[in-house]
């Protein structure tokens, strides 16, 4: 049960505002802005998704920098509301097809419809996008995909070489296009967002992959989808899974820990060729979730090397290496480290030739932050950096730094091996051939390595 709901924008203006029960001043979302804005608590950086003030229980998420928030004054499961966030996210985004600050201004009155429908006097009625078709009316005011970035994955595709068409998944799914014609496509997505902690040495000390095949639907009439996925997948270590699963565990073959099915989704001959049987409702939904911690091939190798070069001064080398195929790239790579809390001064120097990074040494929480465009498969890059500290270092200074973090995307990449052989679509007549759309995504979860 939630008391209101509200959405803000990065510079804390109200954009969509709904009290539903009366029972949180109506100053909420300033007092909710200022105390993330300026959060010092506990020595983090930023709010965590809930916390407390005078009695009220805030609940936010942020999406394409869009801040969806729920208050209530109840004890109220936060994994229940912050899901909740998350739909409602979705749901506007199936109707408006982009979902920024524009278009949520410009539909503003959908918007309230698709609130009142979904939450009634805080009490949740339904988040589903073919449910709500039913009850809602009005017509969404189409705007252009290119002001600003997107709510899901689909954006990461139309980086760089074009693999895409531009409108990928930024269509309402209710709104006809021009000349009243409707194109009937469908995309799947694999998403896997990966963790690995290396060692100081570059050994791999835990992997894991949190995976999950997205489907955004555009056929008319709701046809029958088949989705076949490898041939040697195993769910569940060792025969543990709750199906029987009797897959072999040689070369090639995909091992699960486990996994969950969209409620659309009939497993009838998953048993038999790994085939998904499902009638795919209006909106993005996810078909299937699953978590992977079989040894895999990370797809970057980070090395990290920090040593005194004098009383007062230090030199650290960064090294990452990236081991995918040559035709593949990753784009907007992030690496950042932990400097000792004594430095005061960090100069650079890149490879010879270096295009597309940029390098800066965030004073306020000491960090070195490197930032790379994008690095092709089999291509190496390093960074030495020059520290000057404000004291003698005493004892160990690898322990006053570290651990090394990057985060990355990869289009095209698939990390656990997990693929779609065929997308097979129910057909309605002879000449009926509906594009279809299949793409991968690796993103980075927690990726570190140890000084």
């Amino acid at each position: 049960m939630i008391s209101q709901f509200f959405v803000l924008s990065q510079r804390g203006d109200n954009i969509v505002f709904r009290d539903y029960r009366g029972e949180v001043p109506k100053g909420s979302t300033e007092i909710f802005f200022r105390k993330v804005k300026f959060w010092k608590e506990d020595g983090q950086e930023e709010a965590p998704p809930v916390f407390n003030v005078d009695g009220v229980n805030y609940f936010h998420v942020k999406v394409v920098g869009l801040l969806f928030v729920a208050t209530t004054r109840v004890n109220a499961s936060p994994s229940l509301l912050l899901e909740l966030l998350q739909r409602i996210a979705r749901v506007i985004k199936d109707y408006l097809g982009v979902l920024n600050e524009d278009s949520l201004r410009k539909n503003f009155v959908l918007v309230y419809e698709l609130l009142d429908e979904v939450i009634d006097f805080g009490y949740v009625q339904t988040t589903s996008t073919e449910v709500l078709k039913s009850y809602v009316f009005n017509e969404p005011i189409v705007i252009s995909a290119a002001r600003l970035q997107t709510l899901d994955p689909a954006a990461i595709f139309r980086q760089g070489i074009k693999r895409m068409p531009g409108t990928a998944v930024t269509k309402s799914v209710v709104a006809n296009e021009p000349g009243g014609r409707k194109r009937e496509e469908i995309f799947v997505d694999i998403i896997e967002k990966i963790s690995v902690t290396f060692s100081s040495s570059g050994y791999i000390l835990t992997s894991e992959i949190d995976g999950t095949i997205q489907m955004k639907s555009y056929l008319s009439g709701n046809p029958e989808i088949r989705l076949a996925l490898n041939d040697e997948l195993s769910i569940g270590r060792g025969g543990t899974s709750t199906y029987d699963y009797r897959t072999s565990y040689g070369s090639g073959s995909v091992i699960l820990d486990d996994c969950n099915f969209h409620e659309s989704v009939h497993l009838d001959s998953f048993d038999i060729d790994r085939t998904l049987t499902l009638v795919p409702p209006d909106g993005e939904f996810p078909v299937m979730n699953y978590r992977m911690t079989k040894e895999f091939k990370p797809p970057f190798r980070i090395n990290a090397l920090i040593e005194e070069a004098g009383s007062l001064k230090a030199e650290v080398i960064l090294k990452v290496s990236a081991e995918f195929a040559t035709n593949i790239s990753a784009n907007t790579v992030v690496i950042e480290m932990p400097l000792p809390k004594y430095t005061t001064r960090v100069s650079f120097e890149l490879e010879s030739g270096a295009i597309g990074q940029r390098t800066d040494f965030k004073e306020a929480n000491k960090r070195l932050e490197w930032c790379l465009k994008k690095i092709f498969g089999g291509g190496e890059h390093t960074l030495r950096a020059k520290l000057t500290f404000s004291q003698e270092v005493h004892g160990n200074i690898t322990k006053e730094a570290g651990p090394v973090s990057m985060t990355f995307t990869i289009p095209m990449y698939n990390a656990s091996g997990l693929q779609v052989k065929y997308l097979q679509i129910a057909k309605k007549s002879a000449n009926y051939n509906p594009y279809r759309w299949v793409r991968y995504v690796t993103q980075s979860n927690s990726y570190v390595a140890r000084l």
